[in-house]
């Protein structure tokens, strides 16, 4: 896609700053000044060196604010600026409501990514880039929250990115499909789209990336996407997304398929009708929603949390499809789950809130109904309550082989064919709990937990350290993950072998500390044949 002319004469200033910069820097650049610049074809930015030795460049805006007119389309560029940006504080997160899992924030001004880099350049060596898409139910979360330092000293350079969250990212309504501005016709977007305005987001910073990371020595031909929750969705997503093509070469999933049976255009904007005419806009019109003050938008979202639609533009196919089909980009691909991803929510949902499941037949299969409806008393007798020492950790362990496991093993059994495939599963069953208080029951290897195995993490319940045992975990972990990103490969010096997945043998590299081992009983210990079975009767 050609830019307008006017877009051309816009970015000729930065492209001489990029231009003179280029000519007066040396190709080999230490971080000894403690606020270094870096021009970029947006324009100039003024870092910091952390007393790690890491440079961060924070708070870069990629697309212009969301706002106004913006609200609900298809991001654009940021404009560019000529006077040095101080990229030394994170900046605006977006709108969400406060909870355990990111700070509440009614800004829609908040499209910016960090950089983060080792504290030198080489320009003929330029390092494996990692782009990080946080989680959060597509609801809450920031790329603030998540420390790469320890990704970074192992020789990588790490950007984490903000998206349109909740309602302000994933609403579709038929209000929206007409619309097609002269922004949107550069992008060649399809007028019929409506929705995925968070992945759309996502996409651009990819953009960014490719056209700015090499002057911060990154390489932006081995740029690996990863996330976790509603991040590891958006890189399953960006996965199957054509216009996301050559944008990034290698990708890692953290328990993220847990939906991918995505919903259909229809479906999606009969919930946005719902949405408005609960917000207090009957007509149904663009311009009411886009007059709606953002707090009336955080009110009458969905708490539950949203997933991307079929809008014709980003998504052509369900999830399921494309990888089935083979219909996604084909790169190499790391996908994993939490051995007990459901503890989670379970406390969320029950213990946290109406109080533990009672331990009888009853409580236990009306608690399963809220999960699989109708098919409550075969779930139950497939976990039977007198095998688990609570009707909680029954009901959790359902759910984390409905939700995750096994939705993730059939994506894995989809994609190896196809790509070349590592496959994990965390297991440390003592796992700190980073996100909420004790219950009544152990969080175990809960959804999330891995997180602080590979960053640091802000300290929202008081909790013990990693032990030695688990930090040693934490650093093989850190090192596959670099590992990969470098070379399309987890394995190197100092870590235990991890094979490639194999469909017969179903192997699986268990990360459990102190040191991660093969495991080849997932599909068995997660009942995934049960449940493959439920589903096709259903």
């Amino acid at each position: 896609m050609k830019p307008r002319p006017t877009q051309q004469l816009a970015l000729l200033p930065a492209l001489l700053f990029a231009a003179v910069a280029l000519c007066s820097m040396p190709l080999v650049v230490h971080a000894q000044e403690q606020k270094p610049l870096v021009f970029t074809f947006s324009g100039p930015v003024h870092g910091a060196v952390t007393s790690e030795g890491v440079r961060e460049f924070l708070g870069i805006p990629y697309a212009a604010p969301p706002v106004g007119n913006r609200r609900w389309r298809p991001p654009v560029p940021h404009a560019p600026w000529f006077a040095p940006l101080e990229a030394t504080q994170f900046a605006n997160h977006c709108p969400q409501p406060p909870s355990p899992f990111g700070s509440a924030s009614v800004t829609e001004d908040c499209l910016f990514l960090n950089v983060f880099t080792p504290d030198s350049r080489d320009f003929f060596h330029p390092r494996a880039v990692m782009v990080w898409i946080h989680g959060g139910a597509l609801v809450f979360g920031e790329s603030n929250d998540y420390d790469p330092t320890a990704l970074v000293q192992d020789g990588v350079i790490v950007v984490t990115i903000n998206y349109r969250l909740g309602a302000l990212g994933f609403l579709a309504h038929s209000a929206f499909a007409g619309e097609k501005t002269d922004a949107d016709r550069d992008r060649d977007s399809d007028p019929n789209s409506a929705g995925d305005y968070g992945l759309m987001d996502q996409e651009l910073a990819l953009r960014w990336v490719r056209d700015n990371i090499w002057f911060f020595g990154g390489d932006p031909r081995n740029v690996t996407i990863f996330g976790e929750s509603a991040g590891g969705l958006s890189v399953l997503s960006q996965l199957a997304s054509p216009s996301a093509e050559g944008l990034f070469h290698k990708a890692i999933i953290e328990s993220g398929a847990y939906a991918l049976n995505t919903q259909t255009l229809a479906a999606a904007e009969a919930a946005g009708t719902a949405f408005a005419a609960a917000a207090g806009c009957s007509a149904q019109t663009a311009a009411c929603l886009r007059a709606l003050p953002v707090t009336t938008i955080l009110a009458n979202e969905d708490f539950a949390g949203y997933t991307p639609n079929i809008d014709g533009e980003f998504f052509p196919l369900s999830l399921n499809t494309a990888l089935a089909t083979g219909q996604f980009h084909h790169v190499p691909v790391i996908q994993g789950s939490n051995h007990d991803e459901w503890r989670l929510f379970t406390a969320l949902d029950f213990d946290l809130t109406a109080g533990p499941i009672g331990n009888n037949e009853a409580a236990y299969e009306a608690a399963l109904a809220t999960l699989v409806g109708p098919a409550a008393p075969l779930v139950a007798a497939q976990y039977p309550l007198g095998s688990f020492p609570s009707a909680d950790v029954a009901f959790a362990t359902a759910g984390t082989d409905a939700v995750f496991a096994c939705p993730a093993l059939g994506a894995d059994l989809s994609m190896s064919p196809f790509v070349p495939l590592s496959t994990y599963e965390f297991s440390d069953e003592n796992a700190p709990q980073d996100f909420l208080p004790p219950v009544s029951f152990p969080y175990a290897a809960a959804h999330a937990s891995e997180l602080q195995y590979l960053f640091a993490l802000p300290v929202t319940v008081p909790r013990l350290p990693l032990n030695a045992q688990q930090l040693q975990l934490s650093s093989a972990m850190q090192h596959y993950w670099t590992n990969f990103a470098k070379f399309g490969n987890p394995n190197g010096p100092g870590v235990p072998v991890w094979q490639e997945f194999n469909l017969s043998g179903g192997n699986f590299q268990s990360l459990i500390p102190p040191s991660p081992v093969q495991e080849t009983d997932f599909a068995t210990s997660h009942h995934c044949a049960f449940w493959a079975a439920l589903l096709s009767a259903q």
